[in-house]
């Protein structure tokens, strides 16, 4: 590992900070290194806030030594005004004379202008230093700007032999999940902007789909129920936290919960998709059940799977949901479409 690729693995790590409050902005580290020795760091914590950048500038104790120092930064420098002004032009204002960047920023519009006001200013400028691990932490912003959609994650339990659940008209569903993945499934609902189920999710599990056993935002709810077939004492409707439902029919009013008129003769999927879009919902999480994640696969609308592998064996039941080139990766947990990679360590075998 080079010297460049240590800094930009910690810009890398700092940014991962900022997953849960940074949508729709994208997650971005830095990191300021004077005479082999790190003098400040920063990411990008909250939309609306100060950039990476910023955050790493102000870090530095002793601001003299910025005018000899490198900055490394996973995402390149904005050039334009936003809610911030351009961290290009701080940098410059700094005199910082050379300046590390992972990857360009993704979108023909703006992608170089940062690197040329650099370069303009007469400033030292490397770029492409682990730019695909740079450009894998962004996915959900270039998803969401460039397929005008969320960043779709599908996430389920099966048991050893391909089933979901038990095939059931009321009670639990069967456990597949251990305490631990548990504990991750709420971590993953903080990480993401929305979740979705289907009716027979919501009538036979009630779920709350909130955030308990980790800390941070419960994602807004989504809901489908084509004929308001969903009783208003389920937990989805205790009026907590914000639920869409998709529905074909009026119904009353209800605090905090939205009816989203749909047109189920033609596939929903886009409409709620569109919707998701139209309120900057950056990311989306599909908890299931079967059928609906089933859609999102056929339709070939993910981007990532989350899959926990149980022991045990369920013999008949709801079956999982069929992932085309699934033999390519049965072993693992993970599996990250976008870039062609496995995001988590292989099980043993």
């Amino acid at each position: 590992m080079t010297e460049e690729e240590k800094y930009m693995k910690r810009c890398i790590q700092l940014a991962r900070n900022g997953l849960c409050n940074t949508p729709p902005n994208p997650m971005v580290g830095a990191v300021i290194v004077c005479d082999g020795k790190i003098i400040g760091e920063g990411y990008h914590i909250r939309s609306g806030e100060a950039h990476a950048e910023v955050n790493a500038i102000r870090s530095v104790k002793e601001q003299s030594l910025l005018k000899r120092a490198t900055i490394y930064v996973s995402l390149e420098p904005c050039s334009h005004y936003g809610k911030t002004p351009p961290c290009a032009d701080l940098i410059i204002e700094k005199e910082i004379p050379r300046i590390v960047i992972g990857c360009q920023d993704p979108f023909s519009e703006v992608s170089g202008r940062g690197i040329r006001k650099l370069k303009d200013a007469g400033r030292e400028v490397i770029t492409g230093v682990l730019e695909k691990d740079c450009r894998n932490l962004i996915m959900r912003f270039t998803t969401f700007q460039i397929k005008k959609r969320p960043y779709i994650t599908l996430k389920w339990a099966e048991s050893a032999d391909g089933y979901i659940d038990i095939k059931r008209e009321n009670g639990q569903p069967v456990v597949l999940s251990s305490a631990l993945s548990s504990m991750l499934t709420h971590k993953r609902r903080a990480e993401h902007s929305a979740i979705i189920v289907g009716t027979n999710t919501a009538i036979l599990d009630n779920p709350s789909l909130n955030v308990r056993n980790w800390y941070g935002h419960s994602p807004v709810r989504i809901v489908i129920d084509k004929k308001n077939k969903l009783p208003s004492k389920l937990n989805l409707f205790n009026s907590n936290i914000l639920t869409l439902v998709f529905t074909e029919t009026q119904h009353p009013y209800i605090p905090n919960i939205e009816y989203i008129a749909t047109d189920f003769s033609r596939n929903i999927l886009p409409q709620i998709l569109k919707v998701a879009y139209s309120r900057k919902f950056q990311s989306l999480l599909v908890e299931g059940g079967a059928k609906l994640l089933q859609s999102f696969l056929d339709q070939d609308l993910w981007d990532e799977i989350f899959v926990e592998k149980s022991s045990k064996k369920l013999f008949t039941g709801v079956k999982a949901p069929e992932i085309a080139g699934k033999e390519e990766y049965d072993k693992l947990r993970f599996f990250n479409r976008e870039f062609h990679h496995y995001i988590a360590e292989k099980e043993e075998e």
